[in-house]
This record gives C-alpha cells, sequence and structure tokens, in this order.
C-alpha cells in the first residue's frame, strides 16, 4: 500500500488586519453572535499589498466560551491585483484570559488558543487556489496579526 506524504508547513504571508468596534449582536438562533468590522492592514510575503476596509470577522461565542472564527476580507497588491482571504478557525483559553482579550488588554498569545485555516481566492495568482494555509494568531486590543503558512 503506498502512503500519502506527511503534509510540512511551509511560511507564506504575514498580516495585520487593524479592527473596528466588536459589534455585540447578543444571543440569536445561532448562537452568541458578535461581529467585528476589518478596517485596514498589510498583508507581506507571498502577497504584498494592503487589507481593504468592508471586510469582517463573524463570530459565534460557544456556552465553552470559545469563540468560532469567520473572517472574511480582501486585499489590494501593489500591482492592483485583488485577493479575498476567508479564515475559519477558533479563539480558545481560560475565561480570563477570554475576558481580558475582550477588553483589549496585553495577553501573552501562549496563554490561549487562537488558529485558522485559511482560504485565497485570485483572478490574476492561481497558485494560491491551489493551496491550502493555516494560521497562529495574536490578538491586540485594536488588531489581529496572523502568521500563514503553506500546507504542503
Amino acid at each position: 500500500m503506498t502512503v500519502p506524504p506527511v503534509p510540512t508547513l511551509e511560511w507564506a504571508f504575514e498580516v495585520e488586519a487593524e479592527l473596528g468596534l466588536l459589534e455585540d449582536h447578543g444571543q440569536t438562533r445561532a448562537g452568541h453572535r458578535r461581529v467585528v468590522p476589518v478596517v485596514g492592514g498589510t498583508i507581506h510575503g507571498a502577497f504584498e499589498g494592503t487589507i481593504l476596509p468592508g471586510g469582517a470577522d463573524w463570530q459565534l461565542v460557544r456556552p465553552d466560551g470559545a469563540i468560532e472564527i469567520d473572517g472574511r476580507y480582501s486585499a489590494r497588491a501593489t500591482d492592483g491585483d485583488l485577493l479575498y482571504l476567508h479564515a475559519v478557525g477558533v479563539r480558545s483559553g481560560p475565561p480570563e484570559v477570554l475576558d481580558a482579550l475582550l477588553r483589549g488588554e496585553p495577553v501573552d498569545p501562549a496563554d490561549y488558543y487562537f488558529r485558522a485555516a485559511i482560504t485565497l481566492e485570485s483572478a490574476t495568482r492561481p497558485e494560491f487556489e491551489r493551496s491550502l494555509f493555516v494560521a497562529s494568531y495574536v490578538r491586540e486590543a485594536h488588531r489581529v496579526r496572523y502568521i500563514a503558512y503553506r500546507v504542503t
């Protein structure tokens, strides 16, 4: 029997996404819904450019306190090309750590878990559409930073 290749991670790009004020929609039929607008930022690496305003992170806060992440936003490269990023993940940790993050306090990223799978869409860079990416995040008061790795 042939064994499938073991995936590895290859550094791909870094994102700094500037965030607007959290919009707490409260308890909906889907759960405790929050929306965090993406208002700008930068992307560096395999794609160089700026994060465009207009995206957001649609969050569901689970009963265990973990947050399901569904971030969708666009970036414009320095040459004008557009890139659509879709991040699906989870942020979890002890309640006091998650509360501190919600208040915008600095928290050591080793004290919480914040990871996502990222898919990319690009009309001009099809190589991005042929791979999966995973990212490790840092949440700060008014932005998130992450490093994305291509899964080989």
